[in-house]
């Protein structure tokens, strides 16, 4: 098994934050996204290889990887033109020239159980979940005999709200990648990308059989307010570290994840509050929002707030998404 995860990206609707640091390295209950996302690897004792799809900043990727996880055998390819999804598998032909792999795009967190791939008969395999809305996602259209006939990329019409959520199984991985080759040579995109969807749908049209595979739990980590609330749904299962938490003048409502070498003085922290290694927060009440690695804050009321790395936080008491290195109240 291989593992190709595409994360290009810029991250824009997580501006200032990916200004210095890639999106997949966003801070979410206690570890950035990228962690929980190789996490779900886990259960799985056949990965020969997890292929990374780097760009924007990617340096800071390998760093991660290699301090974090350095048990993995890793590859690293760099898209310079991000013009779909396809195009950065495309990348990394040469190492997937037959045999299965798996395909997770790094802001989409899933419960499944990957294990029963052991066993699996089908030629693919794309994990859904129903939404209400569907139109800014891709769907798949399941036919009578429970096989995909196709997927569409951001479809107009919300008649069919089975979304595709990112994460897909093949059991040959040479023939994505002829397909790929095929609508690269083709030029066929949607609204001027080449997406993953419509190699899927050649591969349908050779005879492919795909199924669904339902999740009644997708965190998405594409903009704030989703950050927030899978950092919400991370602490309430599993990731919650305040039963570790010294009293210490504080009053700490769970579930929350304090890194045992931030500082919190005279404060209230919870629920639902993320406060990485290094901060330091004094005189404060922090619920519902995330702090990033050595970010100090002061005399403060924060709620549904992100806050960067190192950034300084004194006396306000609003809403906040604000950068590395930020000063609010300093002067």
């Amino acid at each position: 098994m291989k593992i190709v995860i595409p994360l290009a990206g810029y991250g824009k609707r997580l501006r200032p934050h990916t200004f210095t640091k890639p999106k997949p390295l966003v801070n979410v209950a206690g570890k950035p996204v990228l962690g929980h996302v190789l996490d779900m690897f886990q259960t799985l004792d056949n990965v020969e290889e997890i292929i990374f799809i780097v760009g924007h900043l990617g340096e800071q990727i390998e760093d991660y990887v290699r301090e974090h996880y350095p048990h993995i055998k890793a590859s690293y390819y760099e898209q310079k033109e991000l013009n779909g999804q396809s195009t950065a598998i495309y990348l990394a032909r040469e190492r997937l020239t037959g045999g299965p792999m798996l395909m997770v795009f790094v802001d989409t967190i899933v419960e499944t159980d990957l294990s029963r791939l052991k066993t699996e008969t089908a030629d693919a395999i794309a994990w859904v979940k129903e939404v209400e809305d569907p139109r800014r996602f891709g769907v798949a259209e399941v036919g009578p005999d429970g096989w995909v006939t196709r997927l569409i990329e951001k479809p107009k019409e919300m008649t069919n709200n089975l979304v595709v959520v990112g994460f897909y199984y093949f059991k040959d991985s040479a023939l994505l990648i002829d397909c790929i080759r095929e609508q690269l040579e083709g030029d066929i995109r949607t609204q001027n990308e080449y997406f993953l969807a419509d190699a899927v749908n050649l591969m349908l049209k050779r005879g492919v059989k795909m199924r669904v595979e339902r999740v009644e739990v997708w965190e998405d980590c594409g903009k704030v307010e989703t950050v927030l609330e899978t950092n919400r749904y991370l602490l309430a299962h599993g990731h919650d570290t305040a039963a570790q938490q010294p009293a210490d003048g504080c009053v700490i409502l769970p579930p929350v994840n304090i890194h045992p070498t931030a500082k919190i003085r005279n404060s209230v922290i919870g629920p639902y509050a993320t406060i990485a290694a290094g901060c330091l927060v004094e005189d404060s009440i922090i619920q519902d929002s995330i702090l990033d690695e050595g970010a100090t804050v002061r005399a403060a009321l924060l709620k549904q707030s992100l806050i960067g790395r190192d950034a300084r936080l004194n006396g306000r008491f609003r809403t906040f998404n604000i950068g590395e290195a930020s000063e609010v109240g300093f002067e």
